[in-house]
């Protein structure tokens, strides 16, 4: 199986690197292909310019880096992302990603009869999404409303029309043990080494 991963997180020591570590020895041991988008390593711009939205107003991109990261979503069977929830949101670059790379034409198209949307991407089985925060989960459940899942579930990749959509979520990062995050890791690294 071929599996893209798009990466954000600054900090080469921070407990996201170590979840992308994890996941990707496990999909390896499993004999998938991991394709790392690594945002931050690869300089990606998530300002949409003038020149992207007319790009995607016709539906032809002209950002030599956003056909790069088109061409290779096209032949991925999975996508995951992986990034830390920054006041309650992705940070920039995973927002702008979502803007300037999930385009139509490319990823998804409007439906012929005028509603909805149908989805392009035709090797893609499902997303997994994981991301660390320091925010209890009952308290982003309750008090902020699951945003992530509302915006890069539902309203992103759920309204394109793909399926088989997840999200893993690491809370309280910063004060739990040790001890917890060393299971945690553990725990991923062998969910995915058990991937198909």
């Amino acid at each position: 199986m071929k599996v893209v991963i798009v990466f954000n997180h600054p900090y080469e020591g921070s407990f996201g690197n170590a979840i992308l570590k994890a996941v990707t020895k496990g999909l390896k041991g499993a004999n998938h292909e991991v394709d790392l988008m690594h945002l931050d390593n690869d300089g990606f711009n998530p300002v949409m310019s003038k020149a992207d939205l007319k790009a995607f107003v016709e539906h032809k991109p002209v950002d030599p880096q956003v056909i790069d990261y088109n061409e290779r979503l096209k032949k991925a069977d999975h996508l995951f992302f992986i990034f830390p929830i920054w006041w309650d949101l992705m940070p920039a670059m995973t927002k702008g990603f979502v803007d300037r790379v999930l385009t139509p034409g490319v990823v998804y198209d409007h439906h012929p009869r005028g509603f909805g949307l149908i989805p392009l991407l035709k090797n893609l089985k499902g997303v997994t999404i994981i991301t660390t925060m320091n925010k209890p989960r009952i308290m982003y459940s309750l008090l902020i409303g699951n945003l992530i899942k509302k915006a890069m579930i539902k309203s992103v990749f759920k309204t394109m029309g793909y399926k088989n959509l997840k999200w893993i979520s690491y809370n309280m990062v910063k004060s739990v043990s040790q001890e917890k995050r060393v299971k945690w890791l553990t725990d991923i690294e062998k969910r995915f080494s058990k991937f198909n």
